[in-house]
C-alpha cells in the first residue's frame, strides 16, 4: 500500500511541473506531453534499476480472495465496482469541471501554454490547477474525457489503506480502525464522485498521504517517506486552495523530521522546487498579479466582512444540516421555507453580514444528495454519533492517555484547521468542501478504548451495513450516473398534472444531456468553423470544443470591440440575452448596433435542472 501512494503522490506531483515547464516552454500539447511522459517514464525506471526496488508490489490473489469475502471489504469492493461502472457507462457531467475546469486546460492547450484567459467568469482562472494538469496528458493525447474519471476512482480506491494506517498512528485501536476503514470512504462526497471529474475527492488521498508519511518519516528515518509526505502536502493544497489550513497538521506531523533534511541537502532542495510547482503557490502568485489578490476573489459581489465568530457558528449549523439531511429528502423545498419563515429577523440581518449567498444563511438542504452538495452524508455521520454516543454511554472508566504530547497535537490539529477555514467561509455547500478533512477529523471522535468492543456488537455491525445499503441506492439513483433504466422507468411513472414527476424527468433528463449540452448549439455553427466566440458564466462550455483540438472558444468580454474580436478570428457568437443584459449592463439591440453584429437564431438550451429550458442566440458579426 505504501509503494501504490507513493508512485501515485510522485506521479502526480511531475505531472503538475511538467504541466508548468511545457507552458513556460510554449510546447503545451501532445508532442510535448509525450516527451515529458516518455522522459518521466525513464527516470522511474533508473530509479527502480539503481535501488533494486519492487516497483509494484506483489500481488497476492489468496490474501486478497480471503479478504474480500468479508463482509466489509466485499461491501466496499461492491461500491467500489459500482462507482467504476457508472463512470465507464456514463460521460462525465460534474457541472464546475464542465463549467471551468476543462474549458481552462482546454484553453491552455489550444495556446500551447497556461496563460490568463481573457473572461468574465473569474473561476477559469483563479483556481488551483492541481487535477487540470493531472487531465491535461489525457486530453492532450487521446482527445477525449471519458477516462478523466479514472482519477477519482483511483484516489477513492487508496482511502481505505490510508484510513487505516492514519488512524492507528493517531491512536484509534487497530480492531475499530479496521472496520472504519471501509465505512469512512462510503461518506456520500467520496462515492459519488469516484466515478466522477469533480475535485473535491481528489485532495482527499493527499491530506491523508502527507500525514501518513510524516509519521512514517519519524519513526523510519526514512528520505523516501519524508520527501513523499512533502509531496503530497504540495498536492493537497494544488487540489483546492481550501486545503490550505490542512497544512496544520502536516506540518505538526513533520516536525520532528525536519532535521533529517541536513542528511540529504541536494535531495531536498530538488524535492522543494518539485513541491513548489506541484502546490498552489504558482496559482497564488498569478492570481495575484494578475488580479491583485492571492486569493483570486477580489470581485465586488465577493467582498464580505463580518465577525469570524459568527461566521463560524452559522458554518458548524451548515455542516450539521448538511450531513444530517436524508439522502432522499422530497419535503426540502418545504423545509427550507419553513426555516426562512422562522429566522429571526435581527438574526437574518446578521447572518446576511457575514455569508455571501442566500444558501448559506438560510440553512438550504437539497432535494437529493447529489456529487455537486454531497458531504459526509447521513450513513456516516449517522453511524460516526450513535458510536460516540454508544461508547460515551457504557464505557465506565476513562483509558490512561498513553498517547505522545506530539501525537495528541497531530490528531487535534484539523480541528483547528476546520475552524480556521470556517471562519473564512461565506458559501453554501460546506459539506462537500470539507471532503478532505472529514478522515482527518475522525480519529478525533474514534481514539477511545470501547469502540474496539463497540465494533463486535451485533447491532453496530447492522447499522454499519445499513450505511451500506444506503450508500448503494443512492449510487443507483444518482442521476449523474443511474444503474437502473432511467428512461424506460420515467416513462411508465410519468403522470402529466404531477410535479414530483415532472421534477424528476427534468433532473435525469438534463443529467443525461449535460455533457454536451451544448451540442444542438453545436449542430448550428456554421460549417469548418475553427473560432466561436461566446458570451459566458458558468456555462457548461466543454461540448463546444468538441470534438477537441477541432475548434477554439474566446470569450468576448464587455469591452471587446469588433476588430478585438475579428483580430482573433471570430465571426460568430454564442450568448443568452438574459445573461448579457446582466454582465454587460446594456441592452443586446444596443450592442449588436455598436458591434454591426445580426442575430442569425434564438434556440432553447435546457442546461439546469434548476432554471430549466433558456433561449440563447446564435450572433453573426458583418
Amino acid at each position: 500500500m505504501p509503494t501504490i501512494v507513493l508512485l501515485w503522490v510522485w506521479t502526480c506531483a511531475y505531472l503538475n511541473c511538467a504541466g508548468w515547464t511545457l507552458s513556460a516552454l510554449h510546447q503545451l500539447n501532445a508532442g510535448g506531453y509525450a516527451v515529458a511522459l516518455t522522459l518521466g517514464l525513464g527516470v522511474l525506471v533508473v530509479w527502480w534499476r539503481k535501488h533494486s526496488t519492487q516497483l509494484f508490489p506483489q500481488i497476492h490473489w489468496a490474501k486478497y480472495r480471503r479478504r474480500f469475502r468479508r463482509p466489509f471489504p466485499l461491501a466496499f469492493l461492491v461500491l467500489a465496482a459500482m462507482a467504476f461502472l457508472g463512470g465507464v457507462l456514463y460521460a462525465p457531467t460534474n457541472y464546475d469541471a464542465l463549467a471551468y475546469r476543462l474549458p481552462r486546460t482546454l484553453h491552455w492547450l489550444a495556446a500551447d501554454q497556461w496563460h490568463w484567459i481573457h473572461s468574465i467568469f473569474p473561476r477559469i482562472n483563479n483556481r488551483s490547477c492541481g487535477i487540470e494538469w493531472i487531465s491535461a496528458p489525457m486530453l492532450a493525447l487521446l482527445k477525449t474525457d471519458r477516462l478523466l474519471f479514472l482519477i477519482n476512482t483511483v484516489s477513492f480506491l487508496l482511502l481505505p489503506g490510508l484510513v487505516f494506517s492514519v488512524f492507528t498512528r493517531l491512536g484509534v485501536r487497530r480492531r475499530a480502525a479496521w472496520y472504519w476503514m471501509w465505512i469512512a470512504p462510503t461518506g456520500y462526497s467520496f462515492l459519488l464522485q469516484a466515478g466522477s471529474i469533480g475535485n473535491d475527492l481528489f485532495g482527499a488521498p493527499f491530506a491523508l498521504a502527507a500525514v501518513d508519511f510524516a509519521l512514517r518519516a519519524r519513526s523510519s528515518q526514512s528520505s523516501r517517506n519524508l520527501f513523499t509526505s512533502v509531496l503530497a502536502a504540495a498536492m493537497m493544497t494544488s487540489a483546492k486552495t481550501s486545503n490550505l489550513p490542512l497544512l496544520l497538521p502536516w506540518a505538526v506531523a513533520i516536525l520532528p523530521s525536519l532535521k533529517q533534511v541536513l542528511r540529504w541537502p541536494l535531495q531536498a532542495l530538488l524535492v522543494g522546487v518539485i513541491a513548489i510547482f506541484a502546490s498552489a503557490l504558482p496559482t497564488i502568485f498569478l492570481n495575484a498579479k494578475f488580479s491583485e489578490d492571492w486569493t483570486g476573489a477580489n470581485l465586488k459581489h465577493s467582498e464580505i466582512g463580518g465577525a469570524p465568530a459568527i461566521r463560524i457558528a452559522a458554518n458548524l449549523v451548515s455542516i450539521a444540516t448538511q450531513n444530517l439531511v436524508p439522502p432522499l429528502f422530497p419535503v426540502a423545498s418545504r423545509w427550507n421555507q419553513t426555516v426562512v419563515e422562522n429566522i429571526p429577523s435581527g438574526l437574518e440581518s446578521t447572518l446576511r453580514s457575514v455569508m455571501l449567498e442566500p444558501q448559506a444563511y438560510e440553512f438550504s438542504v437539497p432535494e437529493m444528495q447529489i456529487e455537486e452538495n454531497a458531504g459526509l452524508g447521513f450513513g456516516v455521520s449517522a453511524l460516526l454519533l450513535a458510536s460516540v454516543a454508544a461508547v460515551s454511554f457504557t464505557q465506565r472508566k476513562k483509558t490512561p492517555f498513553r498517547a505522545s504530547a506530539w501525537k495528541f497535537c497531530v490528531r487535534w490539529s484539523p480541528v483547528i484547521s476546520l475552524l480556521a477555514l470556517l471562519s473564512q467561509y461565506n458559501l453554501s455547500l460546506l459539506g462537500r468542501m470539507l471532503t478532505p478533512y472529514y478522515a482527518l477529523l475522525l480519529p478525533v471522535f474514534l481514539v477511545g478504548a470501547g469502540h474496539e468492543r463497540l465494533v463486535k456488537r451485533r447491532w453496530w455491525q447492522m447499522a454499519s451495513f445499513a450505511v451500506f445499503a444506503v450508500a448503494a441506492g443512492l449510487l443507483i439513483i444518482s442521476p449523474a450516473r443511474p444503474l437502473f433504466p432511467v428512461q424506460t422507468l420515467l416513462t411508465k411513472i410519468h403522470h402529466p398534472n404531477s410535479h414530483l414527476s415532472a421534477r424528476i424527468k427534468e433532473v435525469y433528463s438534463v443529467y443525461g444531456n449535460r455533457n454536451d449540452g451544448f451540442g444542438p448549439a453545436r449542430d448550428l455553427l456554421p460549417p469548418g468553423l475553427k473560432v466561436l466566440g461566446m458570451v459566458t458564466f458558468d456555462d457548461p462550455e466543454t461540448s463546444l470544443w468538441r470534438p477537441f483540438g477541432s475548434r477554439r472558444i474566446v470569450h468576448v468580454c464587455p469591452e471587446d470591440t469588433a476588430a478585438d474580436l475579428k483580430a482573433h478570428g471570430v465571426t460568430s457568437v454564442l450568448l443568452r440575452e438574459e445573461a448579457f443584459e446582466q454582465w454587460f449592463n446594456c441592452p443586446l439591440s444596443v450592442w449588436l448596433k455598436r458591434m454591426n453584429a445580426h442575430v442569425v437564431r434564438t434556440f432553447p438550451l435546457d442546461l439546469r435542472a434548476a432554471s430549466g429550458p433558456l433561449d440563447w442566440c446564435l450572433i453573426e458579426l458583418d
